[in-house]
């Protein structure tokens, strides 16, 4: 019986993922666009970061202890840039996305315009939902965040970075559009690059911030379909238009 249930389960959760993804793919079809179902994950490196140390070692004015680790070795090495662990892997920046893949097992999408469908948006936070896309010849990471900023109040970010260097992130511009019953919500910027720290990005509000009643004017049956478009330009004011 244990094992029928377990089977069961299984199978249920299958069919769910095959009848959102089913779902996207209908709705988008039509402007040759290219679905991403994302599942969550609750975040586990919600405990002190190399990120959040070193922030707080230089508002306290000294020098944190990963200064004096990059001194020591090679200073081409960048942290792993999965917001989702604390991950004491370091490595080349041409190698980040491999990692990503092989230990974070991170999908990765190719095309102009794709779609990001993440699924469960009830969840409480911290909650991720996290996917790379491929386009003009480099790889941006997507990040989407439930996060309590306030607590009580949970709130969802969304912001693209480049798997490169912040020179490089400079000649891209992205855009997140939601489009649902009539209404539409799109912010445009400039990526950040993987090498700025993703949770300094949340913190400043330099992405698309949506409160829990905004993200489910937005939202089907518990997911959320992000549309993601990728150009290369050099405009770096970020705006919300609604």
């Amino acid at each position: 019986m244990l094992f029928f249930t377990q089977c069961f389960g299984a199978v249920l959760d299958l069919i769910h993922l095959r009848f959102q993804h089913y779902k996207a793919k209908r709705v988008f079809s039509a402007a040759g666009q290219l679905v991403c179902v994302v599942n969550p994950t609750h975040s586990l490196k919600y405990a002190p970061t190399r990120c959040a140390v070193a922030q707080t070692s230089t508002e306290q004015g000294s020098l944190p202890p990963c200064h004096h680790h990059e001194a020591v070795h090679d200073p081409q090495l960048v942290p792993c840039t999965c917001p989702l662990f604390s991950c004491p892997w370091e490595g080349h920046l041409e190698v980040v996305v491999s990692h990503l893949r092989q230990n974070h097992r991170i999908n990765i999408l190719q095309g102009a315009e794709i779609v990001f469908l993440a699924t469960d948006m009830h969840l409480p936070a911290p909650t991720d939902w996290i996917i790379m896309h491929s386009c003009l010849g480099h790889q941006f990471l997507l990040v989407l965040r439930k996060q309590e900023k306030y607590e009580g109040h949970p709130q969802f970010f969304a912001t693209m970075m480049l798997i490169g260097t912040p020179t490089q992130a400079d000649n891209f511009t992205y855009r997140l559009e939601l489009n649902r019953n009539q209404r539409r919500l799109k912010w445009e910027a400039t990526p950040r690059s993987v090498l700025e720290c993703v949770d300094s990005v949340i913190s400043d509000g330099d992405c698309l911030v949506l409160n829990t009643s905004l993200a489910q004017l937005f939202s089907d049956n518990g997911s959320l379909a992000i549309g993601i478009a990728i150009t290369t330009s050099k405009v770096h004011n970020g705006e919300a238009e609604m």
